[in-house]
């Protein structure tokens, strides 16, 4: 029978491997789950800064597109998955706290407790857009057409429960405004119906409208954060009113209880990529602007959206919605 000494050494060196490949970590390929639809401009970022994330591990990543239900089932899927470190997860606000309110049945999980945040790395401001021959100039003159317009004013956006559709409730409970939410699958029969003058707006991202923002055959009202290449569109703030619309965010995690060495390994790799010069000159056209934030600033941008959107989707709204 073996000694306790000897049993506590044999221990040890099963231990050792463990111990050796967390701190050489990765030692095989990555798989990076997105919870959005192949081929959109944030899947693109997906996709290079997964390129770039492979070349300064030097190991594969795999970009995976698991979406369906606003994002919460590929975001479940990496929340269940092995806790290795070879699961990432890049995610936009929707699945982290809008959906969380919403459908608080199927997107029953905390990720700041069932997710590790490890970066927040980018952001695609959402704009109020209106056709070019709108009666209205401004967002002012809007508010005020819709309470005089028989059929009011009609905002389109890309789904139930979108930041498009929750920020029309923000600018009616900020505006006083009562402006309508028209729900679409998805951003682009949102703006076949608004060229073709069937709604008056839509609230979408940025890279969805920005090439007909630059046709001038739509026009932009407001904007959730200021953008560089369109400096005169106005924030709700800028404009002196109390809350913004929700601009679009992204941001890595993994599973919650994956080692810390992974972790260590995984963000300085992730804050170059986030800063790579190369990546943002190619998402910029596309209406995402890189943004290094750390898992901290992360896990505060969940928990500051999820309760302003928590308090302003009492029941009535939800309902609303």
């Amino acid at each position: 029978m073996m000694k306790r000494r000897e049993i506590l050494g044999f221990g040890s060196l099963l231990a050792a491997p463990l111990l050796a490949r967390a701190n050489d970590y990765p030692q095989a390929p990555i798989s990076l789950v997105t919870p959005l639809a192949a081929g959109d401009a944030a899947d693109r970022a997906a996709r290079l800064m997964g390129q770039e994330l492979s070349r300064l591990l030097d190991t594969a990543v795999t970009v995976v597109n698991r979406p369906g239900a606003g994002g919460w089932l590929g975001t479940q899927s990496v929340i269940h998955a092995p806790k290795d470190g070879y699961t990432l997860l890049y995610a936009q606000n929707s699945p982290l706290t809008i959906r969380r309110v919403l459908e608080p049945a199927a997107a029953n999980y905390d990720p700041l407790k069932e997710l590790t945040p490890l970066a927040l790395t980018s952001r695609s401001p959402s704009v109020l857009v209106v056709h070019k021959d709108a009666p209205f100039k401004t967002l002012k003159e809007m508010i005020g057409h819709a309470s005089r317009a028989p059929n009011g004013v009609r905002v389109g956006n890309a789904g139930p429960g979108s930041v498009g559709d929750v920020s029309v409730q923000l600018i009616n409970a900020a505006t006083g405004a009562t402006l309508s939410s028209v729900n679409y699958k998805g951003a682009a029969p949102a703006i076949t119906d608004l060229l073709g003058g069937h709604i008056e707006g839509v609230i979408l991202a940025l890279g969805a409208v920005s090439t007909h923002l630059r046709s001038g055959s739509l026009r932009a009202l407001a904007i959730s954060s200021p953008f560089p290449e369109f400096p005169d569109v106005p924030t709700l703030r800028q404009l002196g009113y109390k809350a913004d619309i929700l601009g679009v965010w992204f941001g890595f995690f993994m599973p919650a209880g994956v080692p810390k060495t992974v972790v260590d390994r995984l963000v300085p790799a992730l804050e170059q990529v986030t800063r790579n010069a190369g990546i943002s000159a190619q998402l910029l056209p596309a209406g995402i602007i890189q943004e290094w934030g750390s898992s901290r600033a992360l896990s505060a941008e969940i928990s500051n959206e999820f309760r302003s959107v928590s308090e302003l989707l009492g029941p009535k709204a939800r309902n609303a919605i």
